[in-house]
């Protein structure tokens, strides 16, 4: 690869001669890893004429770092970094000067410190990976992704590929999630009621941008998805972490002066409870009575593979109160970061005026390959697949917990990727969890879906979309062992 001569500058404040400067400037640029080994660099009359200075100059330069091994000559094909040239293993631009700005007073606001966890980038060298929300390479039809993929980005689809949609999206994809996906959920919406968003995440940071300040309260569930109750902090309301129990979000708990209320009815999160219809009413009319919205986040509902899955919060409502939360991050791939986000027209209309300030839209060739792949039937094939391997996986997980002695605290009438687990009351499952990644073993801990008032260390969540069936039961053995060593 040749380096570009544009990122060829001289400082007007150095010291020393041009010569010297021009190698300086290519010795660092090797030195930090800037330069790679046999990366051609400009010509000599190219780089003297882009600094204004003299070809004799350039080429002393050269001819000096020609000879301390730094650059090596083809012939009349040019000068490139040598062979033998000091390249450190990774780039790691030096700091030109030191930063004088107090950050902490200068910005308004501050969106780390909340309980939002990193999880391990290398999760998929570990040889027991009970880790929740990620996507397993076997299972993906690579092929036809690939091939919608290609479709999209053809000539016939270039102005999806290449226009700027400014606030809407991709009316393919539209299309297909208000015939198709919606009313599996018994959701009808027209299009003026959807807007593609990046992912779920994104889907409620815009509602609570949209519904919440420093004067409105919002009610939480409790344990909770962790980064939604980091963005509703971020908006400086009142925030209700309100605990649930077997049927979920207890609707009387709710306080009067509440004005939103976020809820996963079908799927609780991280408990996997799910809510019964009767509970499900009680909620809509503990809404309608104090004039609250209600915020439904409906993750995960096709991997329901023990059953239908129970109608959405948002199929009942006849208020236009509940605004619906999905995502294709769980059906295909995190990575992909597309959701979608459904409520009244009103709504929609300044949801997608936020989003449109931030972001204009997703980008559209990934909308289009989604809207392929749905709209060719690839999309439900491998729902059926995955579905059919979740459900044996969760066959053998719960046979070897049994197994094991261990104990389930949530688990998902429907289906579902995860169960949520109770270890014994003194027992720290973040400090299990460090423990076992030795074991090369990956849990997740629980406490950072507490409540900070309530936080609870003994829980932990156990994923199995990503393990394959023949190394649950010998990871299982290690966390049952490492339990009982605490």
């Amino acid at each position: 690869m040749a380096i570009s001569v544009d990122t060829f500058f001289l400082n007007p404040d150095a010291q020393g001669t041009l010569q010297a400067q021009i190698q300086e400037m290519i010795a660092e640029g090797i030195l930090s890893g800037r330069f790679r080994v046999g990366e051609k660099l400009p010509s000599s009359r190219k780089l003297a004429a882009h600094l204004g200075i003299s070809r004799i100059t350039v080429t002393l330069a050269y001819t000096e770092l020609l000879a301390n091994d730094y650059l090596t000559s083809r012939g009349r094909s040019g000068y490139f970094v040598s062979d033998n040239a000091p390249v450190p293993p990774s780039y790691t631009p030096q700091q030109k000067s030191g930063d004088t700005v107090d950050w902490g007073k200068v910005m308004a606001r501050s969106f780390t410190g909340g309980d939002t966890p990193r999880k391990p980038q290398d999760w998929r060298d570990y040889r027991y990976p009970f880790i929740y929300g990620q996507a397993d390479a076997s299972l993906f039809d690579h092929a036809n992704w690939r091939l919608c993929a290609l479709r999209a980005l053809g000539q016939k689809d270039f102005s999806a590929l290449a226009n700027d949609y400014f606030d809407q999206d991709d009316p393919l994809l539209i299309e297909y999630i208000a015939r198709h996906t919606l009313p599996r959920r018994g959701i009808t919406a027209r299009p003026e009621e959807i807007l593609i968003t990046l992912g779920a995440q994104n889907a409620l940071w815009i509602t609570c941008q949209l519904l919440l300040n420093r004067g409105r309260r919002a009610a939480v569930e409790d344990p909770a998805y962790y980064t939604l109750r980091d963005q509703v902090v971020q908006t400086r309301c009142q925030v209700d972490c309100i605990p649930v129990d077997e049927r979920g979000l207890p609707p009387d708990t709710i306080p009067d002066d509440t004005n939103v209320i976020f809820c996963t009815p079908s799927h609780q999160s991280p408990t996997t409870f799910t809510m019964p219809m009767e509970r499900r009413k009680e909620l809509l009319r503990r809404a309608s009575e104090i004039d609250a919205v209600i915020v439904e986040d409906d993750y995960e509902f096709e991997m329901s593979f023990l059953g239908a899955p129970s109608p959405s919060l948002k199929s009942l409502d006849t208020e236009g109160r509940v605004i619906y939360a999905g995502s294709f991050s769980k059906s295909l791939f995190p990575g992909l970061r597309l959701g979608y986000l459904v409520g009244s027209e009103p709504f929609i209309r300044q949801a997608r005026a936020l989003r449109a300030s931030v972001l204009r839209h997703p980008p559209g060739h990934v909308q289009r390959t989604v809207a392929y792949f749905l709209s060719l039937g690839h999309y439900d094939a491998q729902i059926r697949r995955i579905a059919k391997v979740l459900h044996d996986r969760r066959a053998v997980i719960e046979d070897a917990i049994r197994k094991h002695g261990l104990t389930i605290a949530g688990v998902g009438s429907f289906g579902g990727s995860a169960l949520w687990m109770q270890a014994p009351a003194d027992v720290d499952a973040t400090v299990v969890a460090q423990r076992l990644r030795e074991k090369s073993v990956i849990i997740e801990p629980g406490a950072p879906f507490f409540a900070a008032e309530r936080r609870k260390q003994n829980y932990y969540r156990l994923g199995y979309s990503s393990i394959p069936a023949t190394r649950i039961e010998p990871g299982l053995a290690l966390l049952a062992h490492a339990l009982k060593q605490r």
